[in-house]
């Protein structure tokens, strides 16, 4: 699986894997906090969707717990181009609030 980060000032961007589950977690989640301890106090980690065609609750769980480290370190997490049916995940599962999405819906 290739992680692919890119970095801004006070802003690194993770691109997730095409399918976010229980064999790819483990190693995005630990790509995603590697990419929070660069980023200083107020920093933004986007987490790039726009390949993810599918998500598992192991996935939204890695998701859950990259947001819990950032908020440990007053950071945020914005997900960049989820597809309708990631969204609607989050949604079906009140996880919508817990996370910045972009491009907001129309």
């Amino acid at each position: 699986m290739a992680l692919f980060a890119l970095m801004q000032a006070d802003a690194r961007t993770i691109i997730a894997p095409s399918e976010l589950g229980l064999e790819t977690r483990a190693a995005f989640r630990e790509a995603a906090v590697a990419e929070l301890e660069q980023l200083s106090e107020g920093g933004m980690l986007m987490v790039d969707l726009g390949g993810t065609n599918k998500v598992d609750s192991a996935g939204l769980s890695a998701l859950m717990l990259i947001q819990r480290s950032a908020e440990g370190r007053r950071q945020r997490v914005v997900l960049k181009n989820p597809s309708e049916e990631i969204r609607y995940l989050l949604a079906l599962t009140e996880l919508t609030d817990l996370f910045v999405l972009e491009p907001k819906p129309a």
